[in-house]
């Protein structure tokens, strides 16, 4: 039987224009799912796939997206801040506008998102986990979506965080609805929002072990709990045919 060779090695670099923050590379795969150890003989484990975020763009964006980082400058300015202190990144990606935010300076960046005139983001829609255990220091990141009727726009502010100290502002204080979606977030990803008026489980039980949703969750093997209820083998379960 012929050994299938090994796949070449793939360095784990972005380059970006000198002056440019980075955003790197999220992880390197190989084999079609990134799974390894499985015996492949279909060639597909000779696939390397980069996964990388999108580079850090520069001015001007087009669009809107000038006036809106220029509006956003000016209105952080009346707060002490510079847009350069608050935000680490701007990324146009597929028609679509991301601040990278500094964590200390979130409250303070939303708040202005939503006040405003030139900016009017009246509606937060939610706040997402992920989690990439490859990216060092920065493993865990909270992306909240938002929209403006005045203007009818939508922009995405994304904020990072290393896994030893999970720790973001919570922006219920500015958008109270986003309330129930930081706690699906802290309950799947562990990640804490600071100041949350009431952050506690909302799916799993109180007395979880873990988050479900970060890579490093087991997949399997695992008894299947639920207040004390437990979960059969699916050839154990009670037929209803």
């Amino acid at each position: 039987m012929t050994e299938t060779p090994e796949a070449p090695e793939v360095s784990a670099e972005i380059v970006v224009p000198a002056g440019t923050a980075t955003i790197p590379v999220v992880d390197v795969r190989r084999g079609m799912f990134g799974g390894s150890g499985s015996g492949d003989t279909s060639g597909y484990g000779q696939l390397v796939r980069v996964i990388e975020f999108p580079a850090p763009t520069q001015r001007p964006y087009g669009g809107w997206f000038d006036e809106a980082a220029d509006e956003m400058g000016l209105a952080l300015a009346e707060d002490g801040l510079s847009f350069d202190q608050a935000v680490e990144a701007v990324v146009i990606d597929r028609g679509e506008i991301t601040f990278h935010v500094r964590g200390e300076h979130l409250l303070a960046f939303v708040r202005r998102l939503r006040d405003e005139p030139a900016l009017r983001f009246e509606m937060c829609l939610g706040v997402s986990g992920v989690h990439y255990p490859h990216q060092t220091g920065r493993e865990l990141h909270a992306v909240w979506h938002f929209l403006s009727v005045t203007h009818t726009r939508r922009a995405r502010v994304e904020v990072s965080m290393p896994e030893e100290h999970p720790h973001v502002p919570s922006i219920v204080s500015v958008y109270p609805a986003d309330d129930w979606h930081e706690r699906e977030t802290f309950d799947m990803f562990g990640i804490v929002f600071d100041d949350h008026p009431g952050l506690t489980r909302i799916l799993m039980p109180d007395d979880w072990v873990g988050h479900p949703q970060r890579k490093d969750y087991p997949l399997g093997g695992i008894p299947v709990e639920y207040k004390g209820a437990t979960i059969p083998p699916p050839d154990q379960r009670r037929s209803y045919t």
